[in-house]
């Protein structure tokens, strides 16, 4: 052995040595992991990865007859991300699921921390109730549960609904301030009117003396017709992005940000054989195919997707979204958290 050679590993063993001793006192050398710690650039360890609904439905009714909503407490098929089996997570810092609820049933009510957001994928009529009032939801709705807020569903109509279920289960076990309660009963005690909440806040107008409570929204469902027509002027008054499309995001209008504080929401237009620019940003993007067809550039995949699918575009990925006609989609992610921190960044085509 060469007299440098043999240098290096008595060098290399007197580490070893070293790292040993220092295990016993659970501490741990930085220079062994700086580069994975702080790396240059986000490194995801989780994968873009798509939900043809086509596929899912029929799993999600087989679910039905397997076990009733009240037995279920919420009656979901997790959307897991490949990359990240047994996690339960979609990201690393959200959950998404599909919640199915057949007619005549109740989810029953509970409360806990994790806000909640619920996107109509499919049907019409079915309620949930969110502190004694309910809303009837609709197919492309976006209707909130704040945290710590009493909140049940059920369904008084004919026909299946299913609606995405998106929560910051990951961030709230991050801080291991997780909380729950079970409702005395099934349904909760209705207090006040359907639609109150909507007149109270969803005017452009807030009553003269209120003040928030919490930093989620007073409104808790965001009706699609709204949103559709809002896109629509939208694309009437200008040219689209060339990375978004006709993008709106959900407020809260009490503080003009997202209406839940952990997860911001989004609608997009894109137009017909519109192609957007190469677009990338820190915050893993959750998405729900509302209206049309096309297909979605992901790193080196590519999806198609239709209406009800679901997709995820994980963190510092490239994506371009290409529709065939009009097309609408929905997404959610945890960008207001990553804003708060001074964290969110992106690149538009290296921009």
């Amino acid at each position: 052995m060469s007299q440098p050679t043999a240098h290096r590993a008595t060098r290399n063993n007197a580490r070893r040595d070293f790292y040993e001793r220092i295990g016993g006192l659970s501490m741990a050398p930085l220079w062994e992991s700086l580069h994975q710690l702080v790396p240059p650039q986000p490194a995801p360890k989780y994968q873009a990865a798509h939900w043809d609904y086509d596929k899912v439905r029929p799993f999600l009714m087989e679910s039905g007859s397997l076990i009733t909503a009240k037995e279920a407490v919420r009656r979901v098929l997790i959307l897991e991300n490949p990359a990240m089996r047994g996690s339960a997570c979609i990201t690393p810092s959200l959950y998404a699921g599909l919640q199915l609820i057949l007619p005549g049933e109740v989810a029953p009510s509970h409360r806990h921390t994790q806000s909640a957001l619920r996107f109509i994928v499919e049907g019409e009529g079915a309620y949930t109730a969110v502190d004694g009032e309910r809303t009837i939801m609709r197919e492309g709705d976006f209707v909130i549960t704040p945290t710590w807020t009493w909140h049940d569903h059920g369904n008084d109509s004919r026909q299946p609904m299913v609606w995405l279920d998106g929560l910051d289960i990951p961030l709230v076990a991050m801080f291991n301030a997780g909380f729950a309660e079970s409702g005395e009963s099934d349904e909760q005690a209705i207090t006040a009117p359907e639609g109150t909440s909507d007149a109270r806040y969803a005017s452009g107008l807030l009553p003269v003396d209120w003040k928030p409570a919490r930093q989620t929204s007073p409104i808790f469902n965001y009706p699609y017709a709204r949103t559709r027509e809002a896109l629509a002027g939208l694309a009437k008054a200008g040219p689209p992005d060339p990375c978004h499309g006709y993008k709106l995001r959900y407020v809260n209008p009490a503080s003009g940000g997202a209406p839940i504080a952990t997860m911001g929401t989004f609608m997009q237009l894109l137009p017909k054989g519109f192609r957007t620019a190469p677009y990338r940003c820190t915050d893993g993007t959750v998405f729900s195919v509302v209206e049309g067809t096309g297909e979605s550039v992901i790193g080196e995949r590519t999806f198609r997707w239709k209406k009800r699918d679901h997709f995820v575009v994980p963190s510092w990925a490239n994506v371009e979204h290409r529709a065939d006609g009009d097309a609408v989609l929905f997404s959610f992610s945890d960008r207001p958290v990553q804003e708060k921190l001074d964290l969110w960044r992106e690149d538009r085509g290296g921009k």
